[in-house]
């Protein structure tokens, strides 16, 4: 073997490993934010900590009365699905809209959670850059 091609490998190798370790990690934080949404073991934050328009935001998703409980199951999922590793372009295509959001909230109504939301973005981007040969169908026009 050579050395170009002993670097090559030993490249692939960490890619493989940094994409199994991404996959579980969002895995194990979409699993349990989701099963959090059903069962509150965590606690919550304190109100007067956060800004008025995020309160608002989650007062409001919280008074349709479904939009909370739907969150919270696809999140159940699809981190579930991460973690066991099957179906896991699936399970990234179901989480990017939640990602987003994530995301956008805290970028205008609650920037004190901005770095979570851009680890998550970033965790998101990663792990459907290395599963693109899987969503390159899905992208071509018919």
């Amino acid at each position: 073997m050579t050395t170009a091609t002993a670097t090559q490998t030993r490249k692939f190798a960490i890619g493989r490993y940094a994409t199994v370790v991404t996959r579980v990690l969002t895995g194990l934080l979409f699993a349990t934010t989701g099963l959090n949404g059903f069962l509150m073991f965590m606690p919550a934050p304190d109100p007067s900590t956060m800004a008025p328009e995020g309160l608002a935001f989650n007062a409001a998703l919280y008074a349709t009365g479904y939009m909370l409980q739907l969150t919270s199951g696809v999140q159940l999922v699809a981190g579930v699905l991460l973690v066991a590793g099957r179906f896991v372009p699936l399970a990234l295509a179901l989480l990017a809209p939640v990602v987003v959001n994530i995301f956008l909230f805290h970028v205008f109504l609650e920037p004190s959670g901005l770095v979570m939301g851009l680890l998550v973005v970033a965790a998101e981007i990663g792990l459907a850059w290395a599963y693109r040969d899987k969503f390159r169908p899905m992208l071509q026009a018919s």
